[in-house]
């Protein structure tokens, strides 16, 4: 047989079927097809083979050597591809559902509402990836990504799920000692941590401040870093709400401003097309949009982004 020749499944399915019932009526009604249906696929195979599989009698049929030979073999065959088949469907609505997502919004955000997901969907074990890098969904395993950007990635499907905002904050220490921020001059009473992701001179544009004054010192490359230095009184640092949300809720970090400017950026559920109709990624997308609608925007002054 060559490497390009195609087995005749359905054939091989009808085999099995009169193999089962010894009967060409009976594996017909079993398949739901018309006995000479069955007929035909036999015939078909008995071709292919170039060897009688059934010995026909006016009532019944019997195996013939060769067809005794060929049973075992399509019925472990037909076994394992429906394993298979089970298997696979059985994938797409539970087990393992991969997720990329960047590492701050994990751990500031999502791990505090992951048990309710837990609760609702049982059935689905969620194994995250925390990474900054692009998914190649062709050549990975992963089912689905959480990304902050503009919603626009080549190729593939993003629903928005959260806007942010970002305002300074600092330790409740360091506050204490230098004060609230009512104008953008009180700026000049703090030393300012720098974030690679939320930069101080975007903000200062935004609000109207001067930003030529902004002094220039390390930047630190990774949301919770720059946070852990702020919460250890190191400075002032923009944060996104997202991320500071709970910090701010346990007192680690006060707002020494009430104004917050939201972000053009948002969090997007990004997936092949393909993807966003699997069962189990429709879960935990419509879980994830559930519980971002419920988390409200910063209290205080809001301004749209420019």
């Amino acid at each position: 047989m060559s490497a390009d020749t195609k087995l005749p499944l359905n054939a091989l399915r009808a085999f099995e079927a009169v193999a089962a019932h010894l009967s060409f009526t009976g594996a017909a009604q079993s398949l739901n097809v018309t006995t000479a249906a069955v007929s035909s696929h036999i015939k078909s195979l008995e071709e292919f083979l170039e060897t009688p599989l059934f010995v026909r009698h006016s009532r019944s049929v019997r195996l013939t050597p060769q067809g005794a030979r060929l049973l075992p073999g399509v019925q472990r065959g037909m076994g394992e591809l429906t394993r298979a088949v089970d298997q696979l469907r059985l994938d797409r609505s539970s087990g393992l559902l991969n997720i990329s997502l960047l590492g701050s919004f994990l751990q500031k955000w999502l791990l505090p509402r992951l048990g309710d997901f837990y609760q609702k969907h049982p059935e689905v074990d969620l194994r995250f990836s925390a990474s900054r890098e692009l998914v190649d969904f062709m050549q990975t395993d992963f089912h689905a990504a959480v990304r902050y950007g503009s919603g626009s990635w080549p190729q593939l499907q993003a629903e928005k799920m959260l806007d942010d905002w970002v305002f300074p904050v600092a330790s409740p220490a360091l506050f204490a000692k230098l004060g609230p921020i009512t104008t953008l001059g009180d700026l000049n009473k703090y030393p300012l941590l720098h974030s690679a992701s939320e930069p101080w001179v975007d903000w200062l544009r935004r609000v109207g401040g001067d930003t030529t004054r902004i002094e220039r010192g390390p930047i630190l490359d990774d949301s919770a870093s720059v946070l852990a230095a702020a919460e250890q009184g190191h400075g002032l640092v923009l944060a996104r709400w997202s991320l500071v949300a709970g910090d701010l809720a346990s007192g680690r970090l006060v707002r020494p401003s009430t104004q917050s400017v939201r972000q053009h950026n948002s969090y997007y559920f990004v997936a092949p097309a393909h993807n966003f109709e699997v069962p189990k990624v429709i879960r935990f997308r419509d879980w994830l949009r559930e519980v971002c609608s419920e988390f409200p925007p910063p209290e205080g002054e809001r301004l749209e982004p420019q």
